[in-house]
């Protein structure tokens, strides 16, 4: 039998979606405020809601025992309460139904010998990556559940950045098995590609700071702060010592977040000047001009969130749309490596 067939691409890319789906969902869950509504992890008797009025009254009482109920929503009844349990039971029912999508394939693929030695531990590699962003979910919901409401803006980062690479993750091993062959590269343009891409992780990960702290409801101007500011003066004074406004102050996370934006633009038209003097393949070349137009409609949605002040809908589009950016990141980084 063929090994690293057609099976096991589809395989990969079906990780790939589903990992989209869970952000998207997640992006929901966190704009709406449902994330701590369930506060305990069952691995398998959670993934059934509570089935009756009693069940449901169990679960809400649960819910009154932690701080989100007590200090900010002790006005909700028992309907409030299911439509943000909605939200964050359906991410976590993702999040299992990703494990076994991956598990169980995995285990066929490997006892058919479908799969090479290399291929086997690139999916060890991934199944530890998934495993590890489940436990980044609760890690970050038991931040909530202590004395402020509201969980870590850290952790949010972490988990959110572990999707993002466990999805990049997947999807660089399927193209591997998509384009096996290998060509001469441009080491220096693939190191620029690389620089590019670590920025980008970086905005990423600044993108979950800002919707961490709630940062993205203040100075809702652009391209100023605010009026005739291009940097206002509560960067430097929300937080002490100095440096600490840059990663937890919600003036100096949002201001960064706006000028690793312009950085962003400017290395992805960097790359697509550059790689003009190369001669590009088609699929290359594709791979650049997705860059470019995600780039541009990322950079507007970005600013449509600022100044709408961040509508659930256009949170979550800004959110997939640095998802899709990252995987033209990733594609064009493939084409230029391998």
């Amino acid at each position: 039998m063929k090994k690293d067939n057609k099976k096991v691409i589809y395989w990969l890319l079906t990780g790939c979606l589903l990992i989209f789906v869970m952000v998207v969902v997640g992006g929901i869950t966190r704009l709406t405020h449902s994330g701590l509504s369930i506060s305990n992890y069952k691995l398998i008797s959670g993934v059934i809601p509570p089935m009756n009025e009693i069940e449901w009254q169990d679960a809400f009482d649960l819910y009154k025992q932690y701080p989100e109920y007590q200090k900010l929503n002790n006005h909700f009844n028992l309907q409030d309460f299911k439509d943000i349990y909605f939200w964050e039971w359906l991410h976590r029912v993702i999040g299992r139904f990703i494990g076994l999508v991956f598990l169980i394939p995995f285990l066929y693929f490997l006892f058919s010998k479908q799969l090479t030695k290399a291929t086997v531990r690139k999916s060890i590699v991934l199944l530890a990556l998934g495993a590890f962003q489940g436990f980044m979910g609760w890690y970050m919901v038991k931040s909530g559940l202590v004395d402020n409401p509201d969980v870590s803006h850290y952790r949010l980062a972490a988990h959110l950045t572990t999707a993002f690479v466990t999805f990049a993750y997947t999807f660089w091993v399927a193209l591997d098995l998509m384009f096996p062959n290998r060509k001469v590269i441009n080491v220096d343009f693939r190191n620029f590609i690389r620089s590019a891409l670590a920025i980008l992780i970086l905005q990423i990960i600044y993108g979950a700071f800002v919707a961490g702290l709630d940062a993205g409801f203040i100075h809702n101007h652009w391209p100023m702060m605010s009026e005739g500011k291009f940097m206002h003066e509560t960067v430097f004074i929300e937080q002490h010592p100095w440096y600490k406004n840059f990663i937890e102050g919600k003036s100096g996370v949002q201001f960064v977040h706006r000028m690793l934006a312009y950085l962003v633009v400017i290395f992805i038209v960097a790359i697509w000047y550059k790689s003009k003097k190369l001669n590009p393949t088609t699929t290359q070349s594709k791979g650049i001009l997705a860059l470019l137009i995600m780039v541009g409609i990322q950079f507007i949605l970005g600013v449509l969130t600022i100044l709408m002040q961040v509508p659930v809908w256009l949170g979550v589009a800004h959110q997939v749309g640095a998802f899709v950016l990252l995987s033209a990141m990733i594609f064009t980084l493939h084409r230029f490596s391998k």
